[in-house]
């Protein structure tokens, strides 16, 4: 026989239980949501590179304490190469106030920079980021935001085509003219491609499917092609690689992944360290420091990867002496 329970007692135990339900149900899952600190982060675009950086400022926050479902709440928007849609993540992340904010590559930094004046922004793999306007000066600065910035050893880069390729006159630079990190770095392939004899040839590709046509454009025309550190571009390597192999231009990337994605070689940085250079920047401001005292720092280490096979399929051989100061050598090429 069921008891009988009267309509006041029972509309107290229900207001118990929801009560309790409301507030977690114990003390100290109540305790974990207050301790717990939130970090937002956004990149443009996915790729290999990126997707490291990501990578190394997540590691480098568990490292240092900050796990994702325990005391950290993570939130990660993509905004699939659309500065609309990286606009748009900026403000929800500024509605939604995270403890810091992270922004992978120039677009998504700018476009937070925009959006969040009160909380601390962190960039990773920024090419420039005081002709970006994200911050007044590397030292010093007085903005909210600070970060790592991925300048690539453009003068060095250039020196290793030339090793790569020693007739090379005619140099293909496939880039999008709106990414403001990308313009840099023509710049400075315009200033130091004569210095080791070559000339720069551009081919424009506002968006990743414009990659291909770029690509085949400089057919003919170019004795190698140069990809800088260009998200758009990065994205829709492959589209290259294509047409790349088909006319036997030699290809050198900025960025070492793309070496494992059909590149002949790159001289530049391990992204995933970089995320890790990162992370430690957003710990120290969950910790309590301002952003405003952390300096932006750039990468000094840069490491050489090369790809014999993919070489072979654009007509070129490496010599044993590259290969040999490779830090790594990649066995097989993605791209058939």
């Amino acid at each position: 026989m069921i008891p009988f329970i009267k309509p006041t007692l029972f509309i107290s135990l229900l207001s118990t239980v929801l009560l309790l339900t409301s507030c977690g149900g114990d003390n100290k899952s109540s305790t974990n949501t207050a301790n717990t600190k939130h970090v937002a982060i956004t990149q443009i675009v996915e790729h290999p590179a990126l997707d490291a950086a990501r990578k190394g400022i997540k590691d480098e926050l568990a490292k240092q304490g900050f796990v994702e479902g325990k005391n950290l709440k993570w939130s990660y928007e993509s905004a699939q190469g659309t500065p609309a849609t990286a606009s748009e993540i900026a403000k929800k992340f500024a509605g939604e106030k995270p403890d810091v904010a992270v922004a992978i590559a120039t677009p998504s930094a700018q476009a937070l920079a925009s959006s969040l004046h009160d909380t601390p922004l962190v960039f990773s793999a920024v090419t420039d980021p005081v002709g970006a306007k994200l911050i007044s000066s590397m030292k010093n600065h007085k903005e909210n935001i600070t970060g790592v910035s991925d300048l690539s050893p453009v003068k060095r880069q250039m020196e290793l085509i030339k090793e790569i390729v020693p007739s090379a006159k005619n140099l293909g630079v496939i880039f999008n003219p709106g990414e403001a990190n990308s313009v840099t770095l023509v710049n400075l392939v315009k200033k130091y491609a004569p210095t080791v004899g070559m000339t720069m040839i551009e081919a424009g590709s506002p968006k990743s499917s414009d990659v291909l046509a770029a690509a085949r454009s400089l057919v003919d025309k170019v004795d190698a092609i140069y990809i800088p550190t260009d998200n758009t571009v990065v994205s829709a390597f492959e589209a290259v690689i294509k047409v790349a192999q088909e006319s036997k231009i030699p290809v050198i990337a900025a960025d070492t992944d793309s070496v494992k994605r059909g590149a002949i070689a790159a001289l530049g940085f391990n992204y995933y360290d970089l995320g890790r250079q990162t992370g430690k920047m957003v710990v120290a401001i969950l910790n309590g420091k301002s952003a405003k005292e952390i300096d932006a720092e750039g990468v000094e280490k840069t490491e050489l990867f090369v790809n014999p096979e993919a070489a072979l399929k654009m007509g070129v051989t490496l010599n044993n002496t590259l290969i040999k100061r490779a830090k790594e050598v990649i066995k097989t090429s993605v791209t058939k």
